[in-house]
């Protein structure tokens, strides 16, 4: 059985969706989880887990973007004290290009003086069932690029608009993409 890490979930949706393919897939946060299943959970530091004795056959992982992603950079020209986060937060990035083992990376479109890596390919929800759009990022390493599973009429972003828990809705990932990533990767691992 392939085993998966999913880095930085606390709400298990890619990791829920590789359990359904028949993976022993893991999700860890330095949070509970919210997915249901802290059997499934690694309460940690991520980068603690990567480099102890357990070998993984993919990564999935989903670093903050905080001070990463191209949206932030009004706040970054507010605060010039971002500018050290930022490189804290590109640090961490990193060291998942680093791996040595099929990874996946996901984020949306980054600040440019960020200096990531390019991006191997941009996905949206709607291509893969959901009615909404959203530019998320990925970085894959040893990995096709997926293949679209849907073509929606999509909508605005207005599932955002006006809600209390804005980040924390932005930051949850889409069902069908990680459907699409454990059922494309999974064999390939």
């Amino acid at each position: 059985m392939k085993k998966v890490l999913v880095a930085c979930e606390y709400s298990q949706v890619v990791t829920k969706a590789f359990r359904e393919a028949g993976a022993s897939a893991w999700s860890c946060d330095i949070v509970p989880c919210q997915g249901g299943h802290p059997e499934w959970h690694f309460q940690t530091d991520v980068l603690r887990l990567l480099h102890q004795s357990w070998s993984w056959d993919l990564v999935i992982a989903h670093p903050p973007c905080t001070y990463l992603a191209k949206s932030s950079a009004v706040a970054l020209s507010m605060d010039s004290s971002r500018y050290a986060q930022m490189a804290k937060a590109r640090e961490f990035f990193m060291e998942f290009t680093r791996l040595g083992i099929p990874t996946c990376i996901e984020n949306p479109v980054p600040l440019y003086i960020a200096q990531l890596p390019p991006y191997s390919q941009i996905v949206c929800p709607s291509d893969f069932g959901h009615e909404f759009t959203k530019k998320t990022c990925l970085w894959l390493y040893d990995l096709p690029q997926l293949l679209p599973t849907h073509y929606h009429n999509w909508k605005a972003e207005s599932w955002l608009l006006h809600c209390s828990n804005r980040s924390r809705r932005r930051a949850r990932f889409w069902e069908g993409i990680a459907k699409a990533m454990a059922e494309q990767w999974l064999p390939l691992v």
